[in-house]
């Protein structure tokens, strides 16, 4: 039977690098998987997902209004997918989550989500939050704070390294943006 598998951490714990070396796996045995990822993120060019460690692979673009199960019964029916992956899970859609567990669930595809849990005032994202609620599986990724503990928390900086605390819940970026910190420092505000 297959599952929707969700995959979270905070900032820079590798949940790209993981999702793309998961696509690699199937497809050197000669199957055949569907990337997706959020139109909305560009870093690493319309299309593509790029790890911080210099993975990359072509992917499907999607909007918050896409229907994620019907992309997937198209893509099926040109050819048999093993696994659908999905890059930046956080700005899934509620309706989406659920069209993906209806891929799970009917089309017998199993499906790898990997996304952060919050955002950087501490909250959940609405594809997070939904995906807690109803994933099969639940695996934490770990990365550490610069103090050596458990980083759980994305502090957003500004230009000069300071932490910002209010603003729209979705900015994209990367390193130059956010640090991921252990909860006392993303308490105090402290990026180092």
């Amino acid at each position: 039977m297959a599952k929707l598998y969700f995959y979270y951490s905070a900032m820079n714990a590798g949940k790209s690098t993981i999702m793309l070396q998961s696509s690699y796996n199937y497809r050197e045995r000669g199957m055949h998987t569907l990337v997706l990822t959020p139109a909305i993120d560009t870093r690493a060019g319309a299309g593509r997902v790029k790890s911080r460690i210099g993975l990359e692979a072509s992917a499907t673009g999607f909007g918050t209004e896409d229907d994620l199960l019907a992309l997937t019964r198209a893509e099926h029916a040109k050819q048999k997918l093993s696994c659908v992956l999905i890059d930046e899970a956080q700005f899934l859609s509620r309706a989406q989550v659920d069209q993906l567990a209806e891929v799970a669930d009917g089309l017998g595809i199993p499906v790898l989500c990997f996304g952060l849990r919050t955002d950087f005032q501490g909250n959940l994202f609405t594809g997070s939050e939904r995906l807690l609620a109803i994933a099969d599986n639940l695996n934490e990724l770990k990365t550490i704070c610069h103090c050596g503990r458990k980083a759980t928390m994305n502090l957003r900086v500004d230009g000069r390294g300071r932490a910002v605390h209010e603003g729209e819940q979705i900015e994209i970026g990367g390193n130059e943006r956010y640090v991921a910190v252990c909860r006392r420092h993303f308490k105090e505000g402290r990026a180092s």
